[in-house]
């Protein structure tokens, strides 16, 4: 098993580039194509605004659209023509998330990167990773947007809870699994997970990890009286991790998301690259 098909979410913004090299790097790494998505957002301007101003405020609203996106796809043609990898690039007029939703149901991977709190998210991109985790069926990898990656899963953390979402995660970072270096199963507050996980937790995960042919070490952790996802990524600095990989716990209802304490935390302070599973 490998990602064979790989989505990127590709825009102008600096934390773009970021998340493109580290599409690159696996695309390489897996013989795989890479697909930049890019979408053209163009605010809708209220139409007593237009009365009053003309259609100059729109057009003007047009061209600076076209111009991200036009930046957007240079850079990416010009970074996969520099990896020679197989790839193509797609954009998009739409409702965003949607469409995202669409083609990422075609991937193996989709790559997007951590909201910026600095920043407020792009009109229409608002809620983009939620959406992805809880409705796409696919693993999504968050990059973070501040820091380099010289690494993306050489020491792969994996924060189990025995969860149904963690399940699927351990089986959709398979291919990252296999390839690194140290894994390490870690679990929080054992005594208060979804499953039995018996004298030795995280034992029986690494029992199939290894019949996977992935040699696992299991860690108990104890935070109880510590915030769960400050925890996890503790540990994950402290062993020096360069991928965590966890379930995303949380639901839809009608048109808002809501995303579990420890998944909105991780979303919030991830330091590293989180694969996400739902």
């Amino acid at each position: 098993m490998s990602f064979k098909d790989i989505l990127v979410h590709v825009d102008n913004s600096v934390p773009s580039r970021a998340r493109l090299d580290a599409a690159v790097t696996l695309a390489g790494r897996h013989g795989a194509h890479l697909t930049g998505l890019g979408v053209r957002i163009v605010p809708q301007v209220p139409g007593f605004i237009l009365s009053q101003l003309g259609s100059e405020v729109a057009d003007a609203q047009r061209r600076h659209a076209d111009h991200a996106l036009d930046a957007a796809r240079t850079l990416f043609e010009t970074t996969v023509r520099q990896a020679s990898i197989a790839a193509e690039w797609r954009d998009a007029e739409a409702d965003a998330t949607e469409t995202f939703r669409l083609h990422a149901r075609y991937a193996d991977l989709v790559i997007v990167g951590q909201a910026d709190p600095r920043d407020d998210a792009p009109l229409g991109l608002e809620g983009l990773t939620d959406t992805l985790l809880l409705e796409a069926g696919r693993p999504v990898l968050v990059i973070p947007y501040v820091g380099t990656l010289p690494t993306i899963g050489q020491t792969v953390m994996i924060a189990w809870n025995g969860s149904r979402e963690a399940t699927r995660a351990v089986h959709d970072a398979l291919p990252f699994l296999r390839d690194a270096k140290r894994v390490e199963v870690s679990v929080v507050n054992p005594h208060l997970g979804t499953s039995d996980e018996g004298d030795l937790p995280g034992a029986d995960l690494c029992l199939h990890l290894a019949r996977h042919g992935i040699r696992a070490t299991a860690h108990a952790l104890h935070a109880e009286d510590m915030d769960v996802g400050a925890m996890i990524l503790s540990r994950a600095a402290e062993e020096g991790a360069d991928l965590l990989v966890m379930g995303a716990w949380g639901h839809s209802r009608l048109r808002q998301l809501i995303l579990g304490g420890v998944t909105s935390h991780l979303l919030r302070h991830m330091t590293l690259p989180v694969l996400m599973s739902h």
